[in-house]
């Protein structure tokens, strides 16, 4: 059974092969001139979605196909040369472009997961006995499409992590003139209210001491992107050191859920050669 469905890899595929550099089959530099040729690329991508779905480790995924060093050597090429930062560039700027991001309502919220193997942006974490995890300060759209998100330890508050998660908003291009920053009660200080005003932002707070139903503002729909991102095992329990390579992965991640999500919403309104017989 393949890793996610055809109508959602070859897309993503076909984008992806695109900003691939040229590569020789075989190095021209070898001697002999009679080096093994190179793994195909599609192999170590569908390898990547495999790592990235099920959360298993380099050796378990390495076969006769392609081999763990093979894995981690391409993986980490592609991420000096920014394909996966820029898929989902792409895959922002074409959802924006057809459905429509929805950035007059924004939701951020904190998300603590699992880090066993320690790394960069590991630390304590309070909810699990001092055991090492790591806590993403994500940012969506009204609709929930991750727009970016801030690495940090688990220890670290949410509050903190807001300034340098709304400067991800400079990476998206013109933005209304009145957006609404939608926050639970984590952020409730004046701190925050500082910080939003001096970006001409307007904040929607929960208040601390109140309860209300999570549905009582629109910053569920960050829980949902959360749980959404927690289905691919790899980031609901992080086992990754570098966090240029956890980026990577949830860059990657991100893209398969704006693609998905733009795919179930242009189901009804558009045609295509491609098109799934039933809705996404």
């Amino acid at each position: 059974m393949p890793v996610l469905p055809s109508w959602l890899t070859d897309p993503l595929w076909d984008q992806f092969t695109v900003l691939l550099p040229e590569r020789p089959t075989i190095d021209p530099s070898h001697p002999l001139g009679c080096h093994r040729p190179r793994i195909s690329d599609r192999i170590v991508f569908d390898k990547l979605l495999q790592l990235l779905r099920f959360g298993c480790s380099y050796q378990a995924i390495g076969d006769t196909t392609c081999s763990a060093t093979t894995i981690r050597n391409r993986r980490d090429e592609w991420i000096r040369l920014g394909l996966f930062a820029r898929l989902k560039q792409i895959a922002l700027e074409s959802y924006d472009r057809i459905i429509g991001l929805m950035l007059d309502q924004i939701a951020i919220d904190g998300s603590i997961i699992k880090a066993p193997g320690g790394g960069e942006a590991a630390g304590r974490s309070p909810v699990d006995r001092g055991k090492r995890g790591m806590k993403r300060s994500g940012m969506t759209d009204g609709y929930g499409i991750p727009l970016g998100r801030v690495l940090a330890g688990a220890h670290r508050h949410d509050s903190p992590l807001l300034a340098p998660t709304l400067n991800l908003l400079d990476d998206l291009g013109p933005l209304p003139d009145d957006i609404t920053v939608h926050l639970d009660a984590g952020y409730d200080s004046d701190k925050t209210r500082a910080e939003l005003t001096a970006r001409n932002l307007h904040g929607r707070i929960a208040l601390k001491g109140e309860k209300a139903p999570i549905q009582a503002s629109q910053r569920w729909h960050v829980e949902r992107a959360h749980a959404w991102q927690n289905a691919f095992h790899r980031l609901a329990c992080c086992y990754e050191c570098r966090a240029t390579v956890i980026n990577a992965f949830f860059d990657l991640a991100d893209t398969i859920i704006t693609v998905r999500s733009l795919l179930r919403r242009a189901w009804t309104t558009h045609r295509w050669g491609a098109r799934p017989r039933r809705r996404p």
